[in-house]
């Protein structure tokens, strides 16, 4: 409905009637299967050991008290240290300070379930997560994709999760999980709860690496937010080219070609409760190439929004909408000095998050049933392959608007790990207001 402008209250209730149908199918089908799920999860967990306690699990690291350090190996295997109980909405979060980083600081930090192998970084495997030291990535599900920033001597890191319980009063069957770095939140990812729970995991794989491990830090977030200065900073994720000023983006970059694109992009997904952010023109710049849109976690920080795969976003020197290609469509008016542009989702109203988080219900069910089976050597191999990702998630409506109203809205797909508000500059002086929840619901 290009260039037409529609009220968001009458497109939320034209979509809802339009997916009425399928969505009658689907909740058959998903009640189904989470009653399955259910049922796997209600077994309880047996160890390798036969049921007895759970211990401490590690291969070629040395453990003196609270000090890690990795054992060099002619194989060049991976050291991997496995706490003895998992995190829980009591003790939710546990850091280690980098004591030595060896030869490449090949340190990594994340969740793994406890019979996860001792060959792998957290994250290697599927039904992982893992943050590492080198370069800065997450690892999960066997992936990597640019997360946050390297971590260094003195550094350090620290992983935990957000625990939500159901209306039952059981953990949810998918938990957020998040990183810092020097006290500092860099990033979140959705990931399942597993029977058994995710247990803290300390990876090594350089001579000379040596960690400092604290399974008893407590994360202030809260605290911290109360504190700081009223900056915006605990929003964003990234910030390439682009000067953060309290509520302002600022364009920092030289502005020549289009190898100088600014980018900022917020830490947090849209989801069904903060769908819809704004940016408001304060100073168009020379020639006013700011993009307001949606792209993945790991999108490249040069491009504006729109120009590659898992992105979409609506440019305001020309008003056209990019969605994964450098050619733009035709789509809004142009926007100037004090418009108001907005991007939001419509998501289905049986959505569900976990289709779109790194491990798709199906892999996390199938991941149950082999833990529920199996409980011998044998099968480790089978169950910690890779577990293959799709690229693509649920099919949604992304609208966009222009000073209130919207002009138009195109079905995409969601990328693995979900859609960040993304803002692009490209000229000298840009300035745009932030606000990344005008409305929730």
């Amino acid at each position: 409905m290009n260039g037409a402008e529609v009220p968001i209250g009458s497109l939320q209730n034209l979509i809802t009637m339009e997916m009425f149908p399928r969505n009658q199918i689907m909740n058959i089908w998903r009640g189904q299967r989470f009653q399955h799920v259910q049922r796997i999860q209600d077994v309880p967990f047996r160890d390798r050991g036969g049921g007895g306690p759970r211990t401490v699990r590690h291969e070629r690291v040395n453990v003196d008290g609270d000090i890690l350090s990795y054992i060099a190996n002619d194989s060049n295997k991976v050291g991997l240290y496995i706490a003895a109980g998992p995190l829980n909405p009591e003790e939710n979060y546990f850091e280690v300070e980098l004591l030595d980083t060896g030869v490449n600081g090949s340190i990594g930090v994340g969740l793994v379930p406890y019979r996860y192998p001792l060959d792998s970084q957290p994250g290697w495997m599927g039904l992982s997560v893992g943050y590492l030291a080198d370069d800065g990535k997450l690892l999960a599900c066997g992936m990597g994709n640019a997360f946050g920033p390297k971590c260094n001597l003195g550094d350090k890191m620290g992983c935990g999760i957000r625990f939500q319980t159901t209306e039952s009063g059981g953990p949810a069957q998918s938990v957020r999980v998040f990183f810092t770095r020097n006290g500092k939140e860099i990033g979140t990812v959705m990931v399942p709860y597993l029977p058994g729970g995710l247990f803290p995991a300390v990876g090594m794989h350089s001579d000379g690496e040596e960690v400092k491990l604290n399974l008893e830090a407590e994360w202030t977030h809260d605290d911290i937010i109360l504190m700081a200065i009223d900056n915006g900073e605990e929003e964003w994720s990234r910030l390439h080219d682009v000067r953060l000023n309290g509520a302002l983006l600022e364009y920092a970059g030289r502005g020549k070609s289009v190898h100088d694109v600014g980018m900022a992009q917020a830490k947090l997904p849209l989801d069904t409760t903060n769908h819809y952010y704004e940016i408001e023109i304060v100073d168009p710049g020379q020639n006013c190439y700011i993009a307001i849109g949606l792209a993945r976690r790991n999108y490249p920080k040069h491009r504006h929004p729109g120009w590659n795969t898992g992105s979409i976003a609506y440019h305001a020197d020309d008003g056209k909408i990019f969605v994964g290609s450098g050619v733009g469509d035709p789509f809004g008016p142009r926007c100037y000095k004090g418009d108001i542009m907005g991007c939001g989702i419509l998501f289905p109203p049986d959505y569900d998050s976990e289709l779109d988080s790194y491990f798709s219900p199906e892999e996390l069910e199938n991941a149950f049933e082999q833990l529920d089976e199996g409980d011998t050597d044998s099968d480790d191999d089978d169950l910690w392959g890779r577990v293959p990702v799709e690229e693509k998630g649920t099919k949604v409506q992304v609208f966009f608007t222009r000073n209130g109203k919207i002009i138009g809205q195109k079905h995409v797909h969601i990328p693995r790990g979900g859609f960040y508000p993304t803002v692009g500059m490209l000229s000298s002086c840009e300035k745009v207001r932030i606000d990344l929840r005008p409305m929730t619901g």
